[in-house]
């Protein structure tokens, strides 16, 4: 249900209370950022959640230096240690055994630290005040912007009650499917872009046949890859990538069942069948479609969206994290700078966010080449690129390819820059 936006932003505040108060939707780590961030900005956020718990552990993630430094200055510091091992490698693997030498996630421009989702939001959830308001098990059923505020009704899944209260802004931080979005913009259909991709992460128990301690894996074919993330003090994570003419279908079969079809019908292999054997026997695992989010704004009247339910990169970007930890903490930074004007914060907040989150949007398409390439010919020319990169050519690899390493530093360099800036 879509309300029509009726608001002014004439006269500033309107709480009754002391500071303004938010309404921060999804406990993720793109939602707890904002917490923090309105917190410091003055703001009293309430949090709430669908889940009847805070979701723990979780697939990989590389956080890279924008998101790290805008962790740091929302106090989110411990548990963020680096997992890459030392002396990494990364192979390129064949389905009877046969391994060499290539170029891994690690490697890449921009110097991601390696971890766990779950590390991320642990750590943000230990720098969340004790006393900011967290409801699990909740959802809103319904946003309706007012001359004097957002009155949004929320449900309790447990019990069915619901309880209607006024916010001067609802931060929408619920993900690829974001329940505000579809309150408030519309059908996903109208703002989801597939890519025609699914992908299958989860982490394992132990390690794999074939492979040590610290070593990382990938093994690219047609329309399909399989991705090995080692760390240095835990097992390792994987990566399942496919190619896909249905996406809807995907979802009516069993996930490790799915994956036995595709990668199919030649044998697995021992390392691939291990893999999927440790998928058969868990619950904990992400199975989805890779999409992004498109949108013209990101804010209608005081409901605004953060992190994938604004943006959603993909994975195949490698910035989602750090992208939604960085847009959180410059929406905070923003509110501090118009304490009296929240329309010309989420303005100039949009304005300053926008041209790098639609970088790297463009960046997937050409992320997706390295991770999964679609068809025989991207496979051949996938795998030149990656034996090119560990040679002095690399620098010719880059400009093939159209990743060049220097714009994607200057991307992180450029926003870290702004909020500097800003902060001023």
């Amino acid at each position: 249900m879509t309300h029509p936006v009726s608001w002014s932003y004439a006269g500033g505040m309107t709480s009754s209370a002391d500071t303004p108060k938010a309404l921060v939707v999804g406990l993720g780590i793109s939602g707890i950022s904002a917490a923090i961030a309105l917190r410091k900005a003055g703001w009293t956020p309430v949090v709430i959640e669908k889940a009847p718990g805070r979701r723990r552990g979780g697939y990989f993630i590389g956080l890279f230096g924008v998101g790290r430094n805008a962790a740091h200055r929302l106090g989110i510091s411990h548990g963020l240690e680096d997992r890459t091992p030392a002396n990494r490698i990364t192979y390129q693997l064949d389905r009877k055994g046969g391994k060499r030498p290539t170029t891994g996630f690690s490697d890449q421009p921009g110097g991601p630290a390696l971890m766990v989702r779950g590390d991320v939001e642990q750590a943000a959830f230990a720098a969340l005040d004790p006393d900011i308001e967290v409801r699990y098990s909740t959802v809103p059923v319904v946003i309706h912007q007012h001359a004097r505020g957002v009155a949004v009704t929320t449900r309790n899944a447990v019990d069915g009650t619901e309880r209607t209260e006024r916010f001067e802004l609802v931060i929408g931080a619920d993900g690829l499917r974001s329940t505000v979005r579809k309150l408030v913009f519309g059908p996903d259909e109208d703002y989801l872009r597939r890519l025609n991709y699914m992908i299958a992460a989860y982490q394992l128990p132990g390690d794999l046949p074939g492979l040590a301690p610290g070593e990382g894996a990938t093994l690219a074919e047609p329309g399909r890859s399989f991705w090995l993330f080692p760390f240095t003090d835990q097992p390792p994570a994987v990566l399942f990538s496919y190619r896909t003419t249905n996406v809807d279908a995907e979802f009516a079969i069993p996930a490790a069942r799915r994956i036995r079809e595709v990668y199919g019908p030649e044998p697995l292999g021992s390392t691939l069948e291990q893999a999927v054997r440790f998928l058969e026997d868990t619950d904990q695992y992400l199975f989805d479609s890779v999409e992004q989010v498109h949108l013209d704004s990101w804010h209608r009247g005081r409901v605004v969206l953060v992190g994938d339910s604004a943006w959603c990169v993909t994975l195949y970007a490698g910035m989602g994290v750090s992208n939604g930890i960085a847009g959180a903490e410059l929406l905070g930074t923003m509110l501090t700078r118009y304490p009296e004007d929240p329309g010309r914060a989420l303005l100039e907040w949009e304005k300053t966010t926008r041209p790098y989150v639609e970088y790297f949007q463009t960046f997937a398409s050409r992320g997706r080449l390295i991770f999964t390439p679609a068809n025989r010919p991207e496979a051949v020319l996938r795998s030149a690129m990656l034996r090119l990169a560990r040679s002095p050519l690399a620098g010719t690899v880059q400009r093939l390819v159209g990743v060049n390493g220097k714009a994607f530093t200057m991307r992180n360099a450029d926003l870290e820059e702004a909020a500097r800036l800003i902060k001023r």
